[in-house]
């Protein structure tokens, strides 16, 4: 992977991507009875038990999701993603570990701060009998609001009030700027202040990593900068691999077969798109299971060369 680390002032996108993407977090329509899905899928990886627990899903306009298509490239993407309109429903995929004594999820979803459509990641977790106050550890892959938005729940009290949080350090200097009113973008000061908000909540429980870094034994943070200034994926040790990716890879379509396309909310394609070539290069190569956050549930394939770019194969 990429090592280079951001420098938090060149994040951002241009304007006309800010502008879009602020207007998508507060008013994305939603798609009723699309991308719902049982949080029931487990699978045995090395000493790791994992089950995938959906939070639901959260709609995106396709000039978020593929805004270099053309336009009958954008309509094939929407069709094949179960759009309508211009806008297509996302998966919101959120692995539970389990790791000796140790029960830890990967981001806590949008709760009620995002979309409707999303957020049910606690009601999921104890539909599946598991009691959000057994949750040991929480990993952030980035402070985006449908990854850290579940931090606090509609009373204001933690959802998972006896877990330890990790969160990159390059992803905390940036969202954590006291003068982000000035450094950042206006387009973006609405994802700073829920950073903010939600990154305050669990301030004396953070422990802040880097790339190498062992959450567990056997659970190692991977650099993935790009999405967002210190976005990290996660790499379990086992058989032949698996990445727990956040969305260093937000699409099955359009991060495979077009990797070097823009994503609308990456902040700095620069890292984003060669860390996302290197992270599905190594994959295909070395025949590495992926575990995707926005991909069709329960997000666990496969990278495949296909010509030049990639295709997603769902695992068996």
């Amino acid at each position: 992977m990429d090592r280079h680390r951001p420098d938090p002032s060149r994040a951002g996108l241009d304007r006309r991507q800010l502008l879009t993407a602020a207007s998508t977090l507060m008013i994305a329509p939603l798609i009723a009875g699309r991308a719902r899905a049982a949080a029931t899928h487990s699978l045995r990886h090395g000493d790791f038990d994992i089950t995938v627990i959906s939070d639901g899903f959260i709609s995106l306009p396709i000039g978020i999701i593929a805004p270099e298509a053309t336009p009958e490239e954008q309509a094939d993407i929407l069709r094949r993603l179960g759009g309508t309109g211009d806008v297509a429903p996302v998966n919101s995929n959120i692995p539970l570990i389990r790791s000796g004594q140790d029960l830890i999820l990967v981001d806590n979803g949008s709760g009620d701060k995002f979309q409707a459509s999303a957020g049910r990641l606690v009601a999921n977790l104890r539909e599946a009998g598991i009691d959000p106050a057994s949750v040991t550890k929480i990993v952030c892959t980035h402070a985006h609001p449908d990854h850290v938005g579940g931090t606090l729940g509609p009373d204001g009290r933690l959802s998972f009030p006896n877990a330890a949080y990790y969160v990159g350090a390059a992803e905390w200097q940036f969202w954590m700027d006291p003068d982000y009113r000035t450094s950042m973008p206006d387009a973006l000061h609405e994802f700073a202040r829920g950073a903010q908000r939600d990154l305050s909540a669990v301030r004396e429980r953070v422990t802040l990593v880097k790339p190498g870094d062992d959450i567990v034994a056997g659970l190692r943070v991977l650099d993935t900068a790009g999405h967002t200034p210190g976005h990290v994926s996660l790499e379990l040790d086992g058989g032949e691999g698996l990445i727990i990716t956040g969305d260093a890879a937000t699409n099955v379509i359009v991060s495979f077969e077009h990797p070097a396309w823009k994503f609308g909310f990456d902040m700095l394609h620069d890292l984003a798109i060669p860390n996302r070539r290197a992270l599905l290069e190594r994959a295909a190569t070395d025949r590495i299971k992926l575990l995707g956050y926005h991909w069709t549930y329960p997000g666990v394939g496969y990278a495949e060369r296909q010509g030049n770019a990639y295709r997603f194969a769902a695992a068996p």
